[in-house]
């Protein structure tokens, strides 16, 4: 089958690959090859730390897409880091955010076990002295840039759709053409990249006073601070504010990044739906394919997108909770 891929992003990008593994003649259009919220995004594998109330399907959804990565990491040659997820609370009302997450885990089936002060610093030595937290051991990270990079390598770039193509996947991100822009709202994150000798073994997402903050680290003494969230109108750029709450949170949390070169500052728009699940599946239109609206979970969800996305075209399986046309299905049941 002819197909092509509308959008270069770790969405398209993995579900092009896919396709051109089935034997399909795929080709990628984009003009700016990876450039949107991949480029921003910190590549955290954690469908366990990411659930919340109302989102569980992403729970389900996420540990599939987990499974899937090692293949999918081995087949490009990019590192995937598996040493967990290390939630922690700052102080006491902090520590409640863990609390309720592990409560909510342990309604699915997942049980995680509570640290004191003492596990968390057995598990980070470097962390600030802590309320508590939970070890979420089966969660992982990639560099989605190293991903997109070695997609690329793999795939066909043209700057035009073919006249002659079967089928067209959108995997334009915030940016989806009409008649689906109004399916994804943008929710800007601010990313920034640090330099450090004393990185965190494993992700560390945390509360301090309140606000979400989650250090990731590379194999190349760089850290990725983040966790900003922001729902706007306007062009994503960095903002003062979010630099200044990310430290903060950050050094509360991680006292070795007084010590860090401050690398990059990045924003870039996270495309999101009415019921936070992404849009994978058929639009309703003859041979248009939507992979869209992941939010906060493209990376996570990557492999299972394309895994979805192929199986859709070839046989015409939809994953029920993903299905664009949930939205206008209204009383039909």
């Amino acid at each position: 089958m002819r197909v092509d891929v509308v959008g270069a992003g770790i969405i398209g990008l993995t579900a092009a690959e896919e396709l051109s593994r089935r034997g399909h003649d795929v080709v990628v259009v984009d003009p700016q090859p990876a450039g949107g919220a991949s480029y921003a995004a910190a590549g955290m594998l954690s469908p366990a730390a990411e659930v919340w109330h109302g989102e569980e399907e992403i729970l389900r959804l996420g540990l599939a897409s987990l499974e899937q990565w090692p293949a999918l990491a081995a087949r490009l040659g990019v590192e995937l880091r598996r040493a967990g997820t290390l939630l922690v609370g700052y102080d006491g009302g902090d520590l409640q955010q863990v609390e309720r997450q592990v409560a909510l885990l342990a309604g699915h089936g997942r049980h995680v076990e509570l640290l004191g002060r003492a596990g968390v610093r057995s598990a980070e030595p470097a962390l600030a002295r802590v309320a508590g937290g939970a070890l979420l051991p089966d969660e992982a990270s990639v560099d989605p840039r190293a991903v997109c990079a070695a997609l690329l390598d793999r795939v066909a770039l043209r700057e035009a759709r073919r006249p002659d193509a079967e089928a067209t996947v959108i995997a334009t991100g915030v940016t989806l053409p009409e008649p689906w822009a109004a399916a994804v709202s943008g929710v800007r994150g601010e990313i920034l990249r640090l330099r450090s000798d004393d990185s965190p073994r494993r992700t560390v997402r945390g509360w301090v006073g309140g606000e979400a903050v989650y250090l990731v680290p590379r194999g190349d003494d760089r850290v990725l601070l983040g966790a900003t969230s922001e729902a706007h109108q306007a062009p994503p750029v960095v903002s003062a504010g979010g630099v200044l709450r990310l430290l903060a949170a950050g050094r509360a949390l991680w006292p070795a990044l007084d010590r860090a070169e401050l690398v990059e500052a990045t924003a870039r728009d996270r495309p999101a739906t009415a019921d936070g699940l992404p849009l994978v599946g058929p639009t309703g239109v003859d041979r248009v394919v939507l992979a869209a609206g992941h939010y906060r979970h493209g990376v996570l969800l990557a492999p299972l997108t394309a895994r979805l996305v192929a199986d859709h075209l070839e046989t015409g399986a939809v994953e029920p909770a993903l299905d664009p046309r949930r939205f206008h299905r209204g009383g039909e049941g």
